[in-house]
């Protein structure tokens, strides 16, 4: 009786010590792709693995990489590309097509004319927007399968895949996560999330900036899913009372004016939120929610002005 009652005593100083133990996640952080890349997990190895193949993605498709694949065919205007950058860049020309024209890669002449690469806003005269929206439309965007070429149609386009490339470098971390047996892991790419597997248990919390003030307009509770937001707080100025964001209409050449302030999407892979998230800002409640209907598993939060208490 006293042997058992000291191996009883054993068991529950063990659970003490031991089996009510803090859970512990490893959290690093990094810039890269033009934010700041947080990764959250309870596998030590999660953060180093994410890193390193965002690097990888962001030296294929960032416009800012000299070598990069999207550098040298803005450079060029034809180009043979990697197998990861045609399929990235034939994805934006489906969402293109599926969003008319509202999902559009080629705006970065009009992004430049306007100030945001160097964040020296200007207000362009309307000949100027004129004239870039000559460049302007993923319908110049041709492909050759067979080489792997990619050819612009229109001399002087450029491109950029801000809103897609940071979706899709997500996307492959998550796989190269999986592929090393680590089933739970947040990963945030600044407006672009993915929750994979739980925490401890219990959903990843995601919260929703309130687009106007300090704090959060709402809170998401996710597992195995991906989370993109788009918003006019993120880049903007300010002319005349006026609010310009970084988000633009492709067939005005002007910041889009949809009544939207900031779209949130929930669906199963990064890229598809990161695309879906800008097209239905540009696109608006009523003209977005139409193009939901395109794809099953997406739910999706919309702020408009009109839902602002100031």
């Amino acid at each position: 009786m006293v042997k058992f009652i000291k191996f009883v005593f054993c068991i529950l100083s063990f659970t003490l010590l031991y089996g009510c133990q803090k859970q512990e996640l490893y959290k690093d952080n990094r810039v890269m792709m033009g934010t700041v890349i947080e990764v959250s997990s309870s596998d030590k190895r999660a953060a180093g693995i994410v890193f390193k193949e965002v690097e990888r993605i962001e030296n294929l498709l960032s416009k800012y990489k000299e070598d990069s694949d999207v550098s040298r065919l803005n450079k060029s205007g034809r180009e043979i590309v990697s197998p990861e950058a045609m399929y990235v860049i034939k994805k934006a020309k489906e969402f293109w097509s599926l969003s008319d024209g509202a999902f559009d890669i080629t705006m970065a002449p009009l992004v430049e004319l306007w100030g945001f690469k160097d964040k020296k806003y200007v207000l362009p005269e309307q000949g100027k927007i004129d004239a870039a929206l000559q460049l302007i439309g993923t319908d110049k965007i041709v492909f050759d399968d067979s080489n792997n070429m990619i050819e612009f149609i229109v001399p002087g386009m450029q491109i950029d895949l801000g809103a897609i490339a940071k979706g899709y470098a997500v996307d492959s971390a998550v796989e190269k996560l999986k592929e090393h047996g680590i089933n739970n892991c947040l990963v945030n790419a600044g407006r672009q999330v993915y929750c994979l597997g739980d925490k401890f248990g219990s959903p990843w919390n995601v919260a929703i900036k309130d687009p106007r003030r300090e704090g959060f307009f709402g809170l998401l509770k996710l597992k195995d899913r991906a989370v993109a937001t788009s918003g006019d707080y993120e880049q903007y100025f300010i002319k005349d009372g006026r609010r310009y964001a970084h988000i633009f209409n492709p067939k005005t050449g002007y910041p889009a004016e949809s009544g939207i302030v900031s779209v949130t999407v929930i669906t199963n892979d990064s890229l598809t939120a990161d695309a879906l998230s800008t097209a239905i800002f540009v696109l608006g409640r009523e003209k977005g929610e139409g193009l939901l209907k395109k794809f099953p598993n997406v739910k999706v939060e919309i702020i408009e002005e009109k839902d602002i208490k100031i």
